[in-house]
């Protein structure tokens, strides 16, 4: 069983990000406050849930908790950012988007910048011991998904909706026969063997 909070008596938020390994489509961040009576036997890290489960707590999530909000930072600033910084501006957003201002921050990994004067705690593994981790990191799943879901209907041949812009061999080898697009992040390395590639010019 997940625990609640790290502070039992402040406003706590967890926040997680998703998409960080991807080679297109935005890294998508999430921060949520939970009521402190809440609890859910099957809340857990996003990455061990099907994706049936995690539309169900997705709703269950958005309807109870106190707080939350979900945030995509773009390719472009990806690139510019690099994607740890990418990650954790994210984060930054998402928690500054919360109606309810936080006293303590709980953070998914290793690795986070001060948010002003607000104190903080990086868990890593945080999504499979937090509950407000755990909820964030499938706000954070469930959003990107369907935002790659919905770009695949533009860009059919990169079979996003299933690799979710992950790089498997079926992804490499499209972008290998296509090029790539405006979704791709062009600091990454796209193909093992990459030298250049035909940026595609259709939206």
């Amino acid at each position: 069983m997940l625990q609640l909070k790290i502070n039992k008596n402040l406003i706590e938020c967890g926040t997680d990000e998703a998409g960080r390994g991807c080679l297109a489509g935005p890294v998508t961040a999430a921060a949520v406050i939970l009521p402190d009576d809440f609890q859910h036997p099957f809340l857990t890290d996003s990455k061990q849930l099907s994706e049936k489960k995690r539309m169900e707590l997705k709703s269950i999530i958005e309807r109870e908790a106190i707080c939350f909000k979900v945030v995509h930072v773009m390719m472009d600033e990806i690139d510019k950012l690099n994607i740890l910084n990418a990650s954790i501006l994210g984060m930054h957003r998402a928690i500054q988007g919360l109606s309810q201002v936080p006293q303590f921050i709980a953070i998914d990994g290793n690795r986070f910048k001060p948010l002003g004067k607000t104190p903080f705690e990086c868990v890593v593994k945080g999504d499979g011991k937090f509950l407000h981790i755990a909820a964030a990191s499938i706000l954070a799943k469930t959003y990107r998904d369907e935002y790659m879901a919905t770009l695949h209907k533009k860009f059919p041949q990169y079979n996003w909706k299933q690799n979710k812009g992950y790089p498997t061999k079926a992804h490499r080898e499209a972008i290998r026969e296509h090029g790539s697009t405006i979704f791709h992040r062009k600091s990454f390395k796209l193909l093992p063997d990459q030298l250049t590639l035909n940026i595609a010019d259709t939206l």
